[in-house]
């Protein structure tokens, strides 16, 4: 007797949050300026699954700005492709992250320029929400 063993493997995709690190700034100065930070974001795809990573303007956004919050106040920053500001990073067509799976964790860094600490003194934080499509 013959018989088929079969299988269907669909493509899939996740993003690893527990695996991410965040775009720390540290303890600066507030005469700093055009500080720089870079966090990850690492993603698993199915081998040849193209996809792309899009990321909100976070919880403290206005005016399509991104803002870190505390005591208050806010500490405007941006997020960005490359090292640098001449990409920026959001959920906007032409500023998502490309990428095609190879089976394996892709590390993908997010870079982060505060142009000015010339705020009051505290501690200040934002959440910004990764998505991936596939």
């Amino acid at each position: 007797t013959d018989f088929e063993v079969r299988v269907t493997i669909t493509s899939t995709c996740d993003v690893g949050v527990l695996e991410a690190t965040d775009v720390d700034f540290g303890s600066i100065a507030s005469t700093s300026l055009n500080v720089s930070a870079t966090g990850q974001l690492h993603v698993r795809c199915t081998n040849g699954t193209a996809y792309t990573v899009a990321l909100d303007q976070g919880d403290n956004a206005s005016g399509g700005s991104r803002r870190m919050a505390g005591g208050g106040n806010f500490v405007p920053y941006g997020l960005y492709l490359t090292a640098g500001t001449a990409a920026p990073w959001s959920d906007q067509t032409s500023e998502l992250h490309s990428g095609v799976g190879n089976g394996s964790a892709q590390q993908i860094s997010v870079y982060g320029v505060m142009p000015t600490a010339n705020f009051p003194a505290g501690s200040y934080a934002d959440t910004v929400t990764a998505t991936l499509t596939y």
